[in-house]
């Protein structure tokens, strides 16, 4: 009987700790067989502040995914975030060496580790290269050179580098959960891999992942990520707006976003409905859903407007026909799309996780959208095997091997 192939997923967010386990299938399909959640704690805008209190979180929410499974996890995919992520362009070239000139694996791994040579503090580490387009004797767009004739390659890259230090508390909290790192990926990048259909990275697009303490953006353009940053704003804030303007405990507050929330003041109705309790429970009084509301818009509009500013940091100057695709913990909040599309003056959606199957409403909502794409991401990392041929698998261990190297 071959062996199962297990991939687990741990999205280690500012709100929540969130686990699943899930099987990928001969065909690359993904079943989603197990979902563990937390609340977070030890965690500050996307950054470990408390290792022990983060490693408890991921312990917590790792057992109860193994409980629904009935499985082990061994090892998982760990998304990072964080406003410390930033990302850099680069361009490497080598000569061909392979017999005939012709490009080889050999040679397409050293054009990537060519293009990782660049001028970066010590305290910074690469977390992605991701190949935007290789070129080979000049000809550009050249998605797959391998097989290909030439004498010079050359690689345009997106490097995401990371804080050292933040990655390597990343790293100790989920060493003391007793689980090993399959593979460590950005965040938004996993968002995309659940949420994004394959037109839709071709034609050019932003996800835009809100979360609890971060708002994440990928810009996407001929199908490969190329611009990436994450902003120390998110779904908290909005809360925390509630608690000051209303005078209620941040339970009280998170409470009335869920529930009553929206950023459409015109379009709710002005009538007393709801009683909160302020600050010491000595005063209970009722107000309207357009005052919250009104809290609400102006948060909301700055956010979306760093947004835009981010993307037109990015230094892009084309157009995004696949619009905004809008997903995260926050992104269902009412009024949320109308606003992005005001402020970014481009079409959007939410995006909803999809492309599993199994357990597949139990994570179909967007504030799952990071873990559901860790485990995609590691599903399409190695083909699986269709038979037992050992030329099959050294080929398939030389590619795991670059994958996991530089991807």
């Amino acid at each position: 009987m071959p062996k199962r192939r297990i991939i687990g997923g741990l999205d280690v967010g500012s709100t929540k700790v969130l686990v699943i386990i899930a099987e990928v299938g001969r065909e690359g399909e993904v079943t989603v067989l197990g979902v563990g959640e937390c609340p977070a704690a030890g965690l500050r805008k996307g950054v470990i502040v408390d290792i022990d209190h983060t490693a408890r979180a991921i312990t917590f929410a790792m057992e109860q995914a193994e409980r629904v499974s009935g499985i082990r996890l061994e090892a998982v995919y760990v998304g990072v975030t964080g406003p410390h992520i930033s990302s850099v362009n680069n361009r490497g070239v080598v000569a061909v060496a392979g017999q005939n000139k012709e490009v080889g694996v050999e040679d397409t791994r050293r054009v990537l580790e060519a293009t990782r040579v660049v001028n970066m503090p010590p305290d910074r580490r690469i977390i992605h290269v991701i190949p935007r387009q290789f070129i080979v004797d000049g000809y550009d767009g050249v998605v797959d050179p391998v097989g290909m004739s030439g004498s010079r390659l050359e690689v345009e890259s997106l490097l995401v580098t990371a804080a050292a230090s933040a990655v390597q508390n990343l790293l100790k909290a989920v060493q003391r959960a007793g689980v090993q790192l399959a593979g460590l990926v950005l965040n938004p990048l996993a968002s995309a891999e659940a949420v994004l259909q394959p037109a839709e990275r071709e034609l050019g697009c932003v996800v835009v992942d809100v979360g609890g303490g971060t708002t994440e953006l990928a810009v996407f353009q001929n199908g490969s990520l190329w611009f990436t940053s994450v902003l120390p704003v998110g779904g908290d804030h909005v809360t925390s707006d509630l608690a000051m303007g209303l005078r209620v405990p941040l339970n009280i507050a998170e409470e009335l976003k869920k529930n009553h929330g929206s950023g459409l003041p015109g379009m709710v109705p002005d009538q007393v409905d709801i009683e909160i309790t302020s600050i010491g429970g000595n005063e209970r009084r009722r107000i309207s859903r357009r005052m919250i509301a009104s809290i609400i818009e102006p948060r909301l509009r700055e956010l979306f407007g760093l947004v835009g500013h981010e993307i037109r940091r990015s230094g892009y100057r084309g157009l995004f026909p696949g619009g905004v695709v809008l997903t995260g913990g926050a992104s269902i909040l009412e009024g949320a799309e109308h606003l992005a599309a005001q402020e970014l003056d481009m079409p959007v959606r939410l995006g909803m996780p999809r492309g599993v199957s199994g357990l597949a409403d139990l994570v179909s909502m967007p504030r799952h959208a990071t873990a559901v794409g860790l485990v995609m991401y590691g599903a399409r990392e190695v083909p699986a095997a269709r038979n037992d041929d050992p030329r099959l698998r050294g080929i398939l261990t030389r590619v795991r091997s670059l994958f996991r190297e530089f991807f």
